[in-house]
């Protein structure tokens, strides 16, 4: 990916935050006379439409919690002796669900049949 110039990542990180290419520009140091039409053609240029999308990728995902921040919540909500008993012990509950701690197990009688098919992603006439 080619480098973006100063002002070219300016422009990328306002339109990142306000959506408007034209603001944009203006705040990133493009002539406000020419701040829409260079607005536009920014966007349609390879290396800015590749960072803006990369960026709006990286955003989203720090928006979105992943299991490893979910488990150290209810850790933290475990240890918070400040918090009722029943709101650490769910807590708990749920850190031991994740880690198969409840896992049931059913237990099946009767006649069932049984077929193994192994492919070795080769012809074996």
């Amino acid at each position: 990916m080619s480098k973006l110039t100063p002002k070219q990542q300016a422009f990328a990180d306002y339109y990142i935050e306000t959506g408007n290419a034209t603001q944009a520009a203006i705040k990133a140091g493009y002539s406000k006379k020419t701040a829409r039409v260079i607005g536009q053609e920014n966007l349609l240029k390879p290396a800015i439409k590749k960072y803006v999308e990369e960026r709006n990728k990286e955003i989203k995902s720090k928006r979105i919690a992943d299991m490893k921040e979910i488990k150290e919540f209810w850790t933290s909500m475990v240890r918070n002796n400040k918090l009722e008993p029943k709101d650490r012990l769910k807590a708990s509950e749920y850190i031991a669900k994740t880690n198969g701690a409840f896992l049931e197990k059913v237990e099946h009688t009767g006649d069932m049949d049984l077929n193994i098919v192994i492919d070795y992603g080769e012809d074996n006439d």
